[in-house]
C-alpha cells in the first residue's frame, strides 16, 4: 500500500484518479480548495478509511508523510483559469514550488499534470515533445499557459539541483463525467446545449481541431507512466490522436442527444489555438497503453452523466 497524495483531488480528473488508486488499495490524502473541484466528485469515496480529504489551498505550504504525489490542482478551462488569472498562475507557480519541495523533504515521487496548452497555437502537427511552442506570455491565456511552462521548468530545475524524482505529463483534451456543467469547456458547452435544445454555440468557423480522450484513458496512463523506472521523467503527452473538427463533434452530439438545437457561429476567443493533436509514440514506447474509448461511445457516458445533473 502506497501513501499517495493528490492535489486537486476533488476535481474532475482527480476524482477520477482518487477513486482509481484508492480500488487499487493505496491510502489517499486528496487536497482541494473547492473553487472548480466539488464534494459530490468524492462524496462515495468517503466512508473509506483509506481515503482522506483536506480543504487546502496548494499556493500555501502543506506537510505529509507520503511516498507519491500527482499534483492536478489549477483551473483548467478558461471560463475558471480567466476569472482570477492572477490566483491561476501562482496556482501552477507556486503550487509546483511547495509540492516540489513537499517531495524533496520526504523524496517522493511526484508527478506535474501539465497541458498540451504548452504548445500554444502550435506550428508543428501533430505536437511532438520536442516541440517548444508558440504560447503568447501576455494574452488572456497566458496564466494558464505560461503558468504550466513555469511549473515544468520548476519540476526539471528541482530533479537536476535536488534530484527530485518528477514525471511530467502533458494532457490533451479530456472529457467525461464529472465535469462541471458551467466550466465553459467545448465538450460540456455542447452537450448541456444539446439536452436543454439551445443553439450549439461555436467560436470560429468549426473548422480548428481537438482531440479528445475519455477521462478512464487518461487515469489509465498517467497511473501507468508514473510506475515507470525513474530515469523516464517525460515529459510525455496524453491524448487521442483521433482529430475531430469543433464542427464534428456539435454534429456527433446533436445526433446522440436527438436535440433540435442548430448550430450557431461566434467570433473565435483571442489566442484560440486552431490544431490540437498529440503525437503519443513516446508514451507508448514506455507503457502498454492505448486511447481505446471512441469518442462515441466516450461521449454517450458523459450525455448521460449530464442528464443526472442538469434541471
Amino acid at each position: 500500500m502506497a501513501r499517495i497524495l493528490i492535489t486537486g483531488g476533488a476535481g474532475f480528473i482527480g476524482s477520477h484518479l482518487c477513486e482509481r488508486l484508492l480500488n487499487e488499495g493505496n491510502d489517499i490524502i486528496a487536497i482541494d480548495n473547492f473553487f472548480t473541484g466539488s464534494k459530490k466528485n468524492i462524496m462515495h469515496l468517503m466512508g473509506n478509511p483509506y481515503f482522506e480529504m483536506v480543504r487546502h489551498d496548494i499556493t500555501k505550504d502543506y506537510y505529509a508523510e507520503v511516498d507519491e504525489i500527482y499534483n492536478l490542482a489549477c483551473p483548467a478551462s478558461p471560463v475558471h483559469y480567466q476569472y482570477n488569472p492572477i490566483k491561476t498562475i501562482k496556482t501552477s507557480v507556486m503550487g509546483a514550488i511547495n509540492v516540489l519541495g513537499l517531495a524533496k523533504r520526504v523524496k517522493a515521487k511526484v508527478l506535474q499534470a501539465s497541458t498540451s496548452e504548452v504548445y500554444g497555437d502550435p506550428e508543428v502537427h501533430p505536437q511532438v515533445e520536442s516541440y517548444w511552442g508558440n504560447v503568447n506570455p501576455i494574452g488572456i491565456r497566458s496564466c494558464y499557459d505560461e503558468g504550466k511552462r513555469c511549473a515544468e521548468t520548476l519540476f526539471f530545475d528541482y530533479h537536476r539541483q535536488n534530484k527530485v524524482r518528477i514525471k511530467i505529463i502533458r494532457i490533451f483534451n479530456t472529457y467525461g463525467p464529472r465535469m462541471q456543467p458551467d466550466d465553459g469547456r467545448v465538450v460540456s458547452n455542447f452537450i448541456i446545449q444539446a439536452l436543454q435544445n439551445k443553439d450549439i454555440t461555436i467560436y470560429g468557423d468549426g473548422l480548428q481541431t481537438r482531440s479528445f480522450q475519455y477521462v478512464e484513458n487518461l487515469v489509465d496512463g498517467m497511473i501507468k507512466f508514473m510506475a515507470t523506472p525513474d530515469s523516464e521523467i517525460g515529459p510525455v503527452n496524453i491524448g487521442n490522436p483521433d482529430e475531430f473538427t469543433i464542427k464534428q463533434l456539435a454534429e456527433l452530439v446533436i445526433k446522440l442527444t436527438n436535440t433540435k438545437s442548430k448550430i450557431i457561429y461566434n467570433p473565435l476567443p483571442e489566442n484560440d489555438p486552431m490544431k490540437r493533436k498529440p503525437d503519443i509514440s513516446k508514451i507508448q514506447s514506455l507503457i502498454d497503453w492505448e486511447p481505446s474509448i471512441k469518442l462515441e461511445d466516450g461521449l454517450k457516458e458523459t450525455i448521460a452523466y449530464f442528464k443526472t445533473v442538469i434541471k
